[in-house]
């Protein structure tokens, strides 16, 4: 599948770091480094400008090793990205750690993944088929 995209930062474009990764990272466009505190949020863009086709949307999702290491992830993971949006991608990335956490221009700070959907159809109906879990919500399966 071909991707239109536009990169106004000075990184390389994002792409898969081996045959099975499902995603690309994503890397801060920064004129200079920025401070994120404890438990402050910053919205961080990438330069980057995308043009999906209808039926795919970008999913922007923390990093793992940034997560772990630092305590830093994507604040709405997943974000979407829809396929009729051509503004910058940006990262709201969230510093959930007890230190400050810099930003620096290039550095990797989130991953995209690429995604197909599909569009639902609502049918009101006055009651739906019952199944053996019911109405059980939230741990209703999990071994007690």
């Amino acid at each position: 599948m071909q991707i239109k995209i536009i990169n106004k930062s000075h990184h390389e474009l994002p792409h898969y770091e081996t045959i099975a990764s499902a995603g690309m990272d994503l890397r801060a466009n920064l004129s200079e480094s920025r401070i994120l505190k404890p438990l402050e949020r910053s919205i961080v863009g990438t330069g980057l400008f995308i043009e999906l086709p209808v039926g795919l949307e970008a999913q922007v999702r923390p990093r793992s090793g940034l997560a772990a290491k630092k305590g830093v992830t994507v604040l709405n993971a997943p974000g979407t990205i829809d396929a009729d949006y051509r503004g910058e991608i940006g990262v709201i990335l969230v510093n959930l750690s007890n230190e400050d956490f810099t930003i620096n221009n290039g550095e990797r700070i989130a991953q995209l993944v690429i995604a197909k959907h599909e569009r639902a159809e609502w049918i009101e109906v006055d009651e739906l088929s019952t199944t053996d879990r019911g109405e059980g919500g939230f741990g209703s399966t999990g071994v007690q």
